[in-house]
């Protein structure tokens, strides 16, 4: 299951070198509950290797700040504190797992 993140332990988690993907959502966002059990799946299946988080941005305004969240459902992939690529609206779980893959 993805843990939620916060402002925080918004600098905690960046300070870490290891992927981080973090889910931008709200819970009146239809996309996003489509994209949520997505999310929670690989989630699980990376569990130990690479940080799935999910984001309220309804309760988290210096994330959705700091990462300049204009639309969501918005995916963010960060690694060593940096934004290495982004992804915004619904994607298959072959595709996001594809780019998990790509930047572990």
């Amino acid at each position: 299951m993805a843990k939620q993140f916060t402002d925080g332990e918004m600098a905690e988690l960046l300070a870490k070198d290891s992927l981080l993907v973090i889910d931008f959502w709200a819970q009146w966002c239809g996309p996003c509950k489509k994209l949520a059990p997505i999310v929670e799946e690989l989630a699980d299946e990376y569990e130990g290797s690479v940080e799935i988080r999910k984001c309220d941005v309804e309760d988290n305004p210096e994330s959705c700040e700091k990462f300049g969240i204009m639309n969501i459902p918005t995916i963010k992939f960060v690694k060593g504190g940096e934004v290495i690529d982004s992804h915004v609206g619904t994607i298959k779980k072959e595709d996001l797992k594809a780019l998990i893959e790509k930047y572990k």
